[in-house]
Formats: C-alpha cells, structure tokens, sequence
C-alpha cells in the first residue's frame, strides 16, 4: 500500500468507529496497524492521526481524556 491508500484505509476506519463504536478494539487495531506501516516508510505522520492514536489508545486503556 502506497502512502495515500494508508492514508485512506485510516480515514474509513476513523468513520466507521463513528458509525459502529462496538468495533472500538478492531478499529484501534488496525489503525495501528496502518499507522506502523505508514512508519516503516520514514515519512512524518499527520499530526492529527498521531493525536487520533493517542485518543484510540486512551479509549482502548480506559484512561481519562
């Protein structure tokens, strides 16, 4: 996957986690996942993907916002 199609797969998943919040877990998983990917290119990630992981990881972990 090339880095707009990384950056597209995200964008559903963000959208889908609007539509069917009960798939929180497979969401924050794949997200991840895409994220280590668009990683493993030495590109910078967009500040608001690494501030959506964070959230995602404090929704997963149950910590406050």
């Amino acid at each position: 996957m090339d880095r707009i199609e990384l950056l597209a797969a995200i964008n559903l998943l963000a959208q889908r986690l609007d539509h069917q919040p009960d798939d929180l877990h497979e969401v924050h998983f794949k997200v991840k996942e895409l994220l280590d990917e668009l990683r493993a290119t030495g590109m910078p990630l967009p500040d608001d993907l690494v501030e959506f992981e964070k959230k995602l990881d404090q929704r997963v972990e149950g910590e406050p916002e």
